[in-house]
């Protein structure tokens, strides 16, 4: 079982993103599980085709405590079989936040969730707030490949450097590591040369860009992944195998490997997604 943790700046995209990617791999014949680790508990809506379901802490506010509670009661199964889990948080400006992660990823070790026939499990990790609970993921080992979504944006690489700094933090005491940058277009100018700037900075590499398009903006509105749309498949879907493709070992090795493979449409073939659709046509 690989165990992905996905960090960004709050509305980067990176719960759109998780899904997408997730939807890609489902659609491999993976099993995957998805721990929504954001208050806003909209890391599994997409995939559910749903809205927001049941999370882990209004469950426990609802009943009194969390031995109260079943997996059953707070796992739901979606698009591909994916299995859907969202941790909560507090009543807005109340409590911590980071404790909803901590109890919710405790819980669903406690009790068996991380069944021996997963493949992947995704965290979807709030990652612009100074709390040590959003870092529970990568604290206690639980994730080991760290990606981090990011855009031009000067913000989104702020956030994106101060995550690389606690991961760095955890690196040297387990195995995590980071994996990658993930650029989710924004249409700033030098845009893939600004985050591979960055990701050089950070000792690591954009490992995919994907390009500005309304049709995941579409079907997000549906609460739907991009899957069904054809230029949702060619990336998010070459994300999915890029995942189920990597190797064990250190990250500049496998960072190596995945340049002599060209897999499937990473970092290869990310500058020339920049271009629209439409400019791509007329080449």
């Amino acid at each position: 079982m690989r165990q992905i943790a996905i960090y960004g700046k709050g509305g980067i995209g990176k719960s759109t993103t998780t899904q997408n990617t997730v939807a890609g791999l489902a659609s491999l014949g993976k099993k995957v599980m998805i721990v929504g680790c954001d208050p806003k508990a909209d890391s599994t809506r997409l995939i559910l085709h749903a809205k927001a379901q049941a999370t882990v802490m209004d469950l426990v506010r609802e009943r009194g405590t969390v031995e109260d509670l079943e997996v059953a009661d707070v796992m739901k199964k979606g698009y591909g079989d994916v299995k859907c889990v969202e941790s909560g948080g507090p009543e807005p400006g109340v409590g911590c936040a980071g404790r909803g992660v901590i109890t919710a990823i405790n819980f669903l070790e406690e009790n068996g969730a991380y069944t021996p026939d997963l493949d992947f499990v995704f965290y979807d990790v709030l990652g612009d707030v100074v709390c040590g609970g959003f870092a529970m993921p990568i604290r206690e080992n639980k994730a080991e490949e760290i990606y981090i979504v990011c855009s031009g944006e000067m913000m989104a690489m702020y956030a994106a450097n101060n995550i690389a700094k606690g991961i760095l933090k955890y690196a040297s005491s387990g195995r995590v590591r980071l994996a990658g940058l993930i650029c989710n277009s924004r249409n700033t100018d030098r845009e893939a040369d600004l985050i591979e700037a960055l990701a050089k900075k950070l000792g690591t590499q954009m490992i995919h860009f994907v390009p500005r398009d309304n049709e995941v903006q579409r079907a997000e509105l549906r609460r739907m992944t991009a899957r069904g749309a054809a230029h949702g498949v060619r990336d998010h879907g070459a994300r999915g195998r890029g995942h189920r493709r990597r190797r064990r070992g250190g990250v500049a090795g496998r960072l190596r490997q995945r340049r002599e493979e060209g897999v499937a449409g990473w970092h290869t073939t990310s500058r020339r997604s920049t271009a629209s659709p439409r400019s791509r046509r007329r080449r």
